[in-house]
């Protein structure tokens, strides 16, 4: 499809959000920010809450497209993930539909799965269509959404490319970031192939660079002419020094989503 002009990127405060903010215009995306907090330096950013069910209707009314970030990414009570990134969402997709946007790209997770075990050896990749093994109700709210991207493909008609995420740093900072590690241009790249990718439907992909140490498949996101040109290898040696090896009877190096199935980080607000 020719690429949209105009995108709202939600939760453009934020780490992902703010990398992606310095680098999508460069495709020629004029972007509208949203945020719960005020954004320093973009006066016209909008802020507001995913509740804020008028607030939103006013943000996507007369873009053309939407790559939604906001919510909590790290772990939290059931009750707040429900609130941010559950009921969130649908207030999103409903004035998404309101509106007639339709394209969305859905900010989705390895969490969503982080209960399958890591590839080891000549273990295969692991594929896209993996059956779901959430590793808190963060990645709970993830499976929902891509849930959720696929009504709304079937009922209403918008399309979403929702990006199971690894971690997007300016560089990997733990040994098993080396192998879901995507780099901030790659990332670029990715949601770009993700707006502008014909007849996408509802697809789900894996979002990482082209890592030598990569643990999934990124077929389905090549299909949608992301050609990823970054490899976590160059930080390897320095990591694996620091840190050593993952260990396979760790729990917290078993498993995809890594520490979030034994500790997980929790959301600080």
């Amino acid at each position: 499809m020719p690429a949209p002009r105009t995108v709202l990127l939600t939760g453009a405060a934020g780490g992902l959000g703010t990398l992606m903010r310095e680098r999508l215009p460069g495709y020629g995306y004029e972007l509208r920010l949203l945020d719960l907090l005020p954004i320093e330096g973009e006066p016209d950013a909008i802020t507001a809450d995913l509740a804020d069910t008028d607030a939103l209707r006013a943000a996507v009314r007369g873009v053309d497209a939407i790559i939604h970030f906001a919510g909590i990414s790290l772990e939290s009570t059931f009750e707040k993930i429900l609130r941010a990134n559950i009921q969130g969402t649908y207030n999103l997709y409903e004035a998404a539909r309101a509106e007639g946007v339709r394209r969305i790209v859905f900010a989705s997770s390895n969490h969503a799965v982080g209960f399958t075990p890591r590839p080891t050896g000549d273990d295969p990749l692991i594929p896209i269509d993996t059956p779901r093994r959430p590793d808190t109700y963060y990645g709970l709210s993830k499976g929902f959404g891509e849930d959720l991207a696929s009504l709304y493909w079937d009922l209403h008609g918008i399309e979403t490319v929702s990006i199971r995420i690894g971690s997007c740093f300016p560089e990997p900072t733990s040994v098993r970031m080396l192998s879901v590690w995507m780099s901030p241009d790659d990332g670029a790249r990715l949601l770009h192939a993700a707006l502008t990718a014909e007849d996408v439907r509802h697809t789900v992909v894996h979002g990482s660079s082209a890592n030598t140490r990569l643990w999934w498949d990124l077929s389905s996101a090549r299909a949608l002419g992301y050609e990823p040109q970054d490899d976590s290898e160059p930080y390897a040696a320095k990591l694996i020094a620091e840190q050593g090896e993952l260990e396979p009877g760790n729990p917290a190096h078993a498993h995809l989503g890594g520490p979030f199935c034994t500790t997980p980080p929790i959301w600080p607000h």
